[in-house]
């Protein structure tokens, strides 16, 4: 059964009503034009397909497993190398970074279970999501999950030229489990890890991966 997430339920519904609205007025206005008419309504109905699906929420219940980081969210790797995080850390850590086109899922989920130490928001630009400074110039959340096994990590979700909110559920304190929805970005946007250096990934640069599914660093057996 196709699942769509809580944060898409105002576009889904304004959507819809602006489809049968069309649709029902093409028939009106344009009921001489046969060809027209149902070009209207086809275009009317792929819009709503198009929100539909941006919105999608597949079940990706897993296992939380405390020896692996899973992919936060969909998408493409872009980026992985060792950079200075000026924000939390202060420190060098490895980058890995998930491009995530509006095709999608652009759900968020906790990439291992934890504590959160740190989370907050920025406001920012919206430069295109892939831009090397998006990561610090852009709309942007910043969060901090600890545990025992790989100690903190931090993931950042980006706005991109399109996304004009991002949803966070993160809070300072509370205990999160591997795989829970963390949150949402609306419309094309990026997702960046920072871990320890000398962290073995199991990913490549340009390597697809699925939130929930692929598993980052660490092995379930």
């Amino acid at each position: 059964m196709l699942h769509f997430h809580k944060e898409g339920a105002v576009s889904i519904m304004l959507a819809s009503l602006v489809t049968v609205s069309i649709v029902f007025a093409a028939e009106y206005f344009l009921k001489e034009h046969y060809w027209v008419l149902k070009g209207v309504q086809i275009l009317a109905l792929l819009l709503l397909v198009i929100v539909l699906q941006f919105f999608r929420n597949p079940n990706r219940n897993i296992r939380a497993h405390a020896q692996t980081i899973v992919a936060p969210v969909d998408g493409k790797v872009v980026v992985i190398e060792e950079v200075m995080e000026t924000e939390y850390f202060k420190a060098k850590r490895l980058q890995v970074s998930i491009f995530m086109s509006p095709i999608n899922v652009h759900v968020t989920r906790y990439p291992m279970s934890g504590k959160i130490n740190f989370s907050k928001y920025h406001p920012g630009k919206f430069l295109v999501a892939w831009h090397p400074k998006a990561s610090e110039e852009n709309e942007r959340t910043t969060i901090v999950i600890e545990n025992e096994v790989y100690g903190e990590i931090l993931y950042r979700q980006i706005a991109g030229a399109l996304a004009k909110r991002i949803v966070n559920y993160a809070k300072v304190g509370e205990e999160v489990i591997q795989g829970d929805d963390a949150g949402f970005i609306k419309f094309g946007s990026r997702v960046d890890l920072f871990l320890p250096l000398g962290t073995v990934l199991n990913v490549k640069l340009n390597d697809k991966v699925k939130g929930n599914q692929s598993i980052i660093v660490g092995q379930t057996a």
